[in-house]
């Protein structure tokens, strides 16, 4: 169950990035905030690969040459999904949008059978499947901005499979380390990953728009929060990914949405409608079948 403990950690750190990013939007525009993630995270993570290597006394990995065409395509389709994600925050859309992103779960246990052979047993496809679906049942409250549209849908389903894209990715690189310290390998992975992330879009941003960088530089404050929250998530995602697969970790985060609907009942006194309850219910059993077996 220890991957479960990782998994939860991550979901919480999350959402607090997820907050800082979407107000960053505002003022970086959508490349600037999701560059913040990276630029001001990779630095957490060379500590803490720094860290991890002296506790453990372990040499730095030499990744084999397989290593890398899975670390490179983890952080280019983690780029583009965070990208795509925060592009609709600020839409009408973004609740339907948001809800159809969540099946990233159903991405996941499909990409993970097929590049990783990552089997599931029908008891965590049942999990999978209810927990989804309670989350899309939550999220979508049938108000006047909130109705499907073939935009919502798709951007939907489309930042979903890149986030389940990124996570099979960067399961593959721990996996191909091949090293007997699971803690080591998934912080070397997290760290290079950062690393490339943080040197691609700050060349993408030098030769496209130098200016949204001095942005950066001058909100230097919030976005080192969320470059550390980001690379503190990345890390139990990560430490998660090296025991189990990216399905039962993406399946388990979905809890977040609870974490978001306790706020919103004990925190601003908001009642839980029949349809929340409802969600809530199938996000629950989905969770409990999925950590029952453990």
């Amino acid at each position: 169950m220890l991957w479960a403990v990782f998994t939860l950690i991550a979901a919480a750190a999350q959402t607090a990035r997820n907050a800082m990013q979407r107000e960053l939007t505002a003022t970086l525009g959508t490349v600037g905030a999701t560059h913040v993630r990276f630029l001001f995270g990779f630095p957490f993570a060379l500590l803490l690969l720094a860290g991890v290597l002296i506790t453990t006394g372990e040499a730095l990995p030499t990744p084999p040459s397989i290593f890398w065409p899975w670390v490179i395509a983890g952080a280019f389709t983690q780029i583009a999904a965070t990208a795509t994600m925060l592009s609709v925050m600020g839409q009408r859309s973004f609740v339907v949008a948001y809800a159809y992103i969540k099946t990233e779960p159903v991405h996941v246990a499909l990409f993970g059978l097929v590049f990783l052979g990552d089997r599931i047993t029908a008891l965590s496809a049942a999990a999978i499947i209810l927990a989804t679906a309670g989350v899309i049942v939550i999220s979508l409250k049938g108000g006047i901005d909130e109705r499907p549209t073939v935009h919502s849908t798709v951007i939907g389903l489309m930042s979903g499979a890149l986030f389940g894209l990124s996570a099979i990715g960067y399961r593959g690189a721990i996996l191909s380390l091949h090293l007997p310290n699971f803690v080591v390998a998934a912080t070397f992975t997290v760290t290079v990953g950062l690393v490339i992330q943080a040197a691609f879009l700050s060349l993408y941003l030098v030769l496209r728009d130098p200016k949204v960088l001095r942005t950066i530089a001058a909100a230097w404050r919030p976005s080192l929060f969320a470059g550390f929250m980001g690379a503190f998530a990345s890390e139990f995602w990560f430490l998660a990914f090296a025991i189990t697969t990216a399905a039962n970790v993406r399946t388990l985060a979905l809890v977040e949405v609870l974490f978001a609907q306790g706020v919103t009942r004990f925190v601003f006194k908001q009642p839980t409608s029949q349809r929340e309850a409802f969600g809530i219910v199938l996000v629950v059993v989905g969770v409990a079948l999925l950590v029952w077996p453990h």
